[in-house]
């Protein structure tokens, strides 16, 4: 939904919300049971299932149950018409119809995609009673990078139905930065900042994740006062959702952060310069052992409790990415952190993201390691981790980040998670207490959400196999030989990249900066495909003989799109050094015919992506700028949408800091009038170079990228042509197989 949201003066009921659905400190949820507790209203449950499965909500019978002490289950039982769902918390209600769909009625309600359309008229009915019990307490989602990446600029319509997806997958706790910026507004203002200096040091919403984990500030701003009460007033709608499924609100907590010129202002306040971020000033960093830190922190919870209601837990990272502590003890600054922290809320819960070297073992042996629990967005990357050892006994959440920047790519280490996570969960002295669902974009790879969230509801491991086998005949709504063919190639080839390097696939060169010797697009992806190419070309040959009654389904549109375009950026990682070999051996014929090739196939993609919403840049840009009051408000939006895609920043960040093309994508509309204007300026100067026999002509890349940054061109927000027709051409223009 776009144009002004119902939901824009939302800030101005705060003081009516509070008083309806704040909780008891210490509390995180209003709608699920503590052990042996009473029952809850499945209400938030059954209106979620009336927006997913309209025509057959009044099929399910939804029962609450108390949580025992071994922790939440749920349960399917009934008749064909008559299903009945048993769970502890209106969110693992959902887990179990979500199971139900899987398994009995064979249908996938993914993200994105669906099959539900294929559903028949009276629900089948179970085999038996179905009784699943979650095998951690712990299920979280959502990198701190989402809200920039992906969220930015969603409205309450989007969020609803991620909220609803989470829920469906048995998601329990999700990390919500929406509205952060608020507090510290609010917050600074007690300690001698004017709104507007505040307004100033606020980042643009896309670029806001990297401010609060204390990166940069500013960039993209200022921000408008009514946006930020806009943003709180959505922040507070879906910290009050997730309360309501039972699902736990994890909000940003206090650790220092500060704006310019702070001890200044507060004179017994030191803090620690923190030095650069990839190109970018970092804030300074707030001493936390000073008497002042206890008062901002103070302050700080107080307005978030006021914004939001309250939690029961808090994510925080010091010195995340290469943060400075200066002269401070880690360890005396991370128990000052855990003591503000447990003030404000007694007996909360301190997250923090396992990422690099954090969090330090001075942080863990300073605090009580009961009130931790370490989201590990590594646990499928490197061979050899020991994460009771290196994390001294904390808890922690078996993790994946599978996608960078909100890449298109698509691919997993679904094999590792499928091995590692039972035998870590199992192992003698084990302190695995979760899992962590955490790419830094969402809304892609809905194969890899799938399996990763049902690792938390399974006590047996994993038969890859047979569970890509089992995902081919729902994900359409019906089994299929050709579907069955493809999700099997896939498997075996995106969907099986091996832990030791990475936990993404490689992204396209065809979203690179153009370079003849190119072998990323983003300066920290893989530099080489990571799986055998042939998987995907074959798995969209097999995609294209699925049977017309399944040709119908959203899944099996978004897959095919998805696919297709993956065959076409694998083919750019093969294609580009033979331009180069032909621009070496000063070839102009074969040169002009392959770059022509690489052109076309640019056109291809960009005609491709057209053919689903999801794959365009329209709706993106259309979103950002629904947030703006004014004509400055809504150019602000343009370019923080646009800048994070292309160049992420300003040039130091874009080109010293090599933040360009950080969150590369293959959309229409960015493909046509961004990645081809890019490589059409450069091959047209390596023919030029090879006709006159002088070099190339230099290209300043950055300020031609942050010329399109400040376009303010309008793109399509509806998708046009025939998905199947376009990736019927995709695999006509893809070189045959070696040996075929």
């Amino acid at each position: 939904m776009r144009g002004l949201r119902p939901w824009a003066a939302a800030h101005a009921a705060t003081a009516l919300l509070l008083l309806t659905t704040a909780l008891t400190p210490g509390t995180s949820s209003a709608a699920s049971s503590p052990p042996g507790g009473p029952a809850f209203a499945t209400q938030p449950a059954r209106a979620a299932l009336a927006r997913l499965l309209p025509r057959h909500v009044s099929q399910f019978s939804l029962v609450p149950a108390a949580r025992p002490a071994s922790g939440d289950y749920f349960s399917v039982s009934g008749q064909a018409g008559q299903v009945r769902v048993r769970g502890t918390s209106p969110a693992v209600i959902l887990s179990g119809v979500n199971w139900y769909l899987k398994h009995t009625a064979k249908v996938d309600l993914g993200w994105p995609g669906r099959s539900t359309a294929k559903l028949p008229h009276t629900l089948p009915a179970p085999t038996g009673t179905v009784h699943r019990q979650a095998s951690v307490p712990h299920r979280f989602a959502l990198n701190d990078t989402d809200d920039g990446y992906s969220g930015a600029y969603r409205d309450w319509a989007s969020y609803e139905r991620q909220i609803d997806l989470l829920a469906l997958h048995g998601v329990n706790e999700v990390f919500v930065q929406m509205g952060a910026d608020a507090v510290y507004h609010q917050t600074f203002q007690e300690f001698g900042y004017s709104g507007k200096e505040l307004r100033s040091w606020i980042p643009g919403p896309a670029h806001q994740p990297w401010w609060l984990m204390q990166n940069m500030s500013g960039f993209a701003g200022p921000v408008s006062e009514r946006l930020l009460q806009d943003r709180a007033g959505l922040g507070r709608r879906i910290a009050d959702r997730l309360r309501r499924l039972g699902m736990t609100p994890v909000l940003p907590g206090y650790f220092g952060t500060v704006p310019p010129g702070f001890t200044e202002r507060n004179p017994t306040g030191p803090v620690v310069p923190q030095g650069d971020w990839v190109g970018f000033q970092r804030p300074d960093w707030l001493d936390p052992r000073s008497e002042v830190f206890g008062r901002v922190a103070a302050s700080f919870y107080r307005h978030q409790r006021e914004l939001f209601g309250d939690s029961s837990m808090f994510k925080m990272d010091l010195l995340h990415e290469g943060g400075r502590p200066g002269n401070v003890p880690v360890g005396d600054a991370a128990r000052a952190v855990m003591d503000a922290l447990q003030t404000a809320r007694p007996g909360a819960v301190w997250t923090l993201i396992g990422w690099q070297k954090n969090p330090s073992p001075e942080i863990i042996d300073a605090v009580d390691k009961s009130r931790l629990l370490i989201v590990d967005g590594l646990s499928d990357r490197y061979n050899g981790l020991d994460r009771e050892t290196t994390w001294h006994g904390a808890p922690y959440a078996f993790g994946t980040i599978p996608n960078f920047g909100g890449h298109t790519t698509i691919g997993a280490n679904t094999a590792v998670w499928a091995e590692r996570f039972d035998q870590w969960r199992t192992k003698p002295g084990s302190t695995l207490a979760g899992i962590a669902y955490l790419p830094e974009g969402t809304g892609g790879n809905p194969v890899a959400y799938e399996l990763f969230t049902e690792l938390a509801w399974r006590t047996d491991p994993v038969d890859q196999r047979a569970w890509f086998a089992d995902y081919a005949s729902r994900r359409y709504g019906g089994p299929n030989p050709h579907a069955a063919r493809a999700w099997e190639l896939l498997r075996t080839g995106p969907y099986s990249t091996p832990s030791g390097t990475w936990s993404e696939a490689q992204d396209s060169l065809f979203t690179a900066r153009p370079r003849l010797n190119a072998t990323t697009a983003a300066s920290w992806s893989p530099g080489a495909m990571r799986y055998d190419p042939a998987t995907v070309r074959e798995a969209l040959a097999e995609l294209l003989q699925v049977s017309p009654s399944l040709r119908a389904t959203d899944a099996y549109r978004f897959d095919l799109v998805d696919v297709a375009r993956q065959a076409l950026a694998n083919r750019s990682r093969s294609l580009l050094p033979e331009i180069k070999t032909a621009y070496d051996a000063k070839d102009l014929s074969r040169f002009r015919a392959l770059a022509a090739e690489w052109k076309g196939d640019l056109a291809l993609l960009d005609r491709l992506l057209a053919t689903d919403t999801r794959f365009l840049l329209g709706p993106w840009l259309e979103d950002a700028k629904s947030w703006g009051r004014t004509p400055a408000e809504r150019a602000a939006a343009e370019f923080d949408a646009r800048s994070i895609l292309t160049t992420w920043g300003h040039r130091s960040g874009s080109d010293t800091g090599g933040l360009r093309d950080y969150a590369n994508r293959e959309w229409s509309g960015l493909v046509r009038d961004f990645y081809a204007m890019r490589w059409t300026t450069y091959l047209d100067s390596l023919d030029a170079a090879l006709v006159t026999g002088r070099p190339p002509s230099a290209v300043d890349w950055f300020a031609l990228e942050n010329a399109w940054n400040q376009e303010r061109d309008r793109y399509p927000v509806h998708p046009s042509g025939d998905p199947v027709a376009a990736a019927t051409a995709v695999l006509a223009a893809l070189p045959a197989p070696a040996g075929r």
